[in-house]
């Protein structure tokens, strides 16, 4: 079965602390429902710097990449099914590839 990465992008800054706990318990519990399908629970990703071959700027930081998870999964449609369900939906917006073998 191929591995797939839920990549996360963009997201609004929780207002509170109990924001972020609520996040992060509904990140956490999703996660749990996707059972031994996942592979790497999650990695935040810091600030980025957009590479070009004119130079380096920073990084959109409406839409840059926040982090990413991997699941395996059937096919791409259904980790699609998986990433429909992530609660990251309400604060961003999520990009589902598979890992390809080399």
């Amino acid at each position: 079965m191929p591995d797939y990465i839920i990549a996360y992008h963009g997201g609004t800054k929780p207002a509170s602390p109990e924001e972020v706990a609520k996040q992060m318990e509904d990140w956490k519990t999703w996660l749990a429902g996707l059972g031994d399908a996942v592979v790497n629970p999650g990695t935040p990703l810091g600030m980025s710097k957009t590479i070009t071959s004119a130079g380096v700027k920073d990084s959109d930081n409406k839409n840059r990449l926040t982090g990413h998870s991997t699941v395996k999964a059937e096919s791409l449609d259904a980790a699609i099914e998986m990433a429909k369900t992530c609660p990251f939906l309400e604060i961003g917006t999520l990009e589902v590839a598979e890992v390809m073998k080399m």
